[in-house]
């Protein structure tokens, strides 16, 4: 409790801090700032908690920086920010026994695992006596609330975007506090470093930390270069790697640094002007929305075939080609550009990620899996939804998929999007003299045993496939399943799984 001027003692109230690490647009501190009691922000790591994912090496990385961020601008307007790790709902009953505090709010998650802990929490807030609210701001819409006209869920992304460009305009977001009265009783707080989230041996993120500025005023500055640079031709230009083509927003909106509420009305007004360009913008927000609304709907899809028919898909175990991949050292410099560009700076141009895992899931014919787990680990941005709703996507087993005999050609690919080599040069150094003409061509052994120009045989690996062979292997393969289903639905008692 904290003791008022007039002498009276307070009841302080909790913010739990999760996957919104601002202070605009934020309800619940709103909420808490208005209440006129002492603030006591409370970010809580658990990874304890029933299903919940610990994160990956770079949402760690980032995690550190944008939690020193949050502390310094809850600071600057009278509170700071209490760590504590452990089980969410023993953590907060800690709190309120030390403190006094007689409320609770938070802005609402909606991973299932999630769910499932603050539902908990509220169940037994309400028992105790303590008074609890929650509100939406990861999403314009809340993955429960758009229904099918059958009442269900959307599996296609098309009619889930007329039905939500149809509704209301978002809400405004909402200024963030000018003044937090912060809390100065006695309590605990953990030590960010001890909670060891930055690598150290190897320290592995030096290219993340030259890309990237965690926190709300990077999220700001970048929304705002994209703004003034990159939106202009956005719907043209969004698919080329080799330039500055997209918002990179990405890893704050997964941080919950920036909220999508912010960004769609910081488009207003440009319709007008970037008409095609915002529309294609604001489509590529609401398809976040939509994976989203998949995973509340299907709660284990980071392990599960949306279409359960893939359960049968005969994939390979390949440890040496999965290693490859991940190193990018496949042979093929476009899909190497993307995998070293991941590990350098903790992210992958969109483009780039679509290519990488059609090679993976269908040259390679290694399970979808294996790359959402490395993209777990290695993005800035790995989100619970995005990142396994866009492999199945890729691999052809999920919601509104592209058909799994859709093969990218990763040299065509490369030339399209890449057509003079830069991005490639960027990150495959070893090709950096090649010229535009040959560069997005896979190394064979006996072109390399021919190159006098550049010694490719002795710093660039030849490719571990050849595109036409591993495109009629994909194609034999997913004949296969076809058979095997054909097979069951003509078996007494098997029914075929949807």
């Amino acid at each position: 409790m904290t003791v008022s001027s007039s002498g009276e003692t307070e009841n302080p109230v909790v913010v739990l801090f999760r996957h919104d690490l601002r202070l605009a647009d934020n309800r619940a501190l709103s909420a808490a700032a208005e209440s006129g009691k002492p603030v006591i922000p409370l970010f809580i790591f658990d990874e304890v908690s029933p299903g919940i994912r610990p994160l990956g090496g770079a949402r760690r990385w980032w995690l550190h920086h944008s939690l020193t961020a949050l502390d310094k601008a809850l600071g600057e307007r009278g509170a700071r920010l209490f760590l504590r790790s452990g089980e969410t709902l023993s953590v907060v009953d800690d709190v309120l026994q030390k403190t006094g505090a007689d409320m609770v709010l938070w802005n609402r998650r909606y991973d299932p695992p999630a769910i499932e802990v603050d539902t908990a929490l509220k169940s037994g807030l309400k028992d105790r006596g303590v008074a609890c609210a929650s509100f939406e701001g990861q999403l314009l819409h809340e993955p429960w609330k758009p229904k099918t006209g059958s009442g269900g869920f959307y599996k296609v992304y098309t009619p889930f975007w007329r039905a939500l460009a149809s509704g209301d305009e978002p809400r405004a977001p909402v200024a963030a506090p000018k003044k937090i009265r912060g809390f100065d009783g006695p309590l605990a707080s953990d030590d960010l470093a001890d909670w060891e989230l930055l690598p150290t041996k190897p320290d592995w993120a030096s290219g993340l930390r030259e890309s990237w500025q965690p926190g709300e005023a990077g999220a700001q500055r970048r929304l705002a270069d994209f703004i003034d640079g990159a939106l202009e031709d956005y719907a043209v230009k969004r698919d080329r790697p080799d330039r500055e083509s997209t918002s990179r927003l990405s890893p704050y909106l997964a941080n919950g640094e920036i909220t999508p509420f912010q960004i769609w009305h910081a488009l207003s007004g440009l319709d007008d002007k970037l008409g095609d360009d915002v529309l294609k913008f604001r489509k590529e927000l609401v398809w976040r929305e939509f994976a989203w609304h998949l995973l509340f709907h299907n709660p284990d899809l980071a392990r599960t075939n949306f279409n359960r028919d893939f359960d049968e898909f005969p994939w390979r175990q390949d440890e040496s080609a999965l290693k490859a991949w991940q190193l990018g050292r496949t042979g093929y410099p476009i899909v190497d550009a993307g995998m070293r560009q991941l590990w350098e700076t903790g992210w992958m141009h969109n483009r780039v990620r679509m290519v990488v895992a059609s090679f993976l899931t269908k040259h390679l014919l290694i399970d979808w899996r294996e790359g959402e787990t490395w993209f777990w680990d290695t993005l800035v941005d790995a989100d619970a939804a995005n990142n396994p709703a866009s492999w199945q996507w890729v691999a052809g087993c999920g919601a509104d998929a592209a058909p799994y005999f859709r093969i990218f050609n990763p040299t065509l690919q490369g030339e399209k999007f890449d057509p003079h080599g830069d991005y490639v040069r960027r990150f495959v150094p070893e090709l950096a003299k090649t010229d535009a003409d040959s560069i997005h061509q896979p190394a064979s052994k006996k072109a390399q045993k021919s190159t006098s120009d550049v010694k490719l045989s002795a710093v660039y690996p030849v490719a571990l496939i050849d595109h036409r062979e591993a495109r009629q292997r994909a194609l034999a393969a997913y004949q296969q399943l076809r058979g095997a289903h054909e097979h069951h639905s003509d078996q007494p008692g098997k029914r075929r799984q949807a």
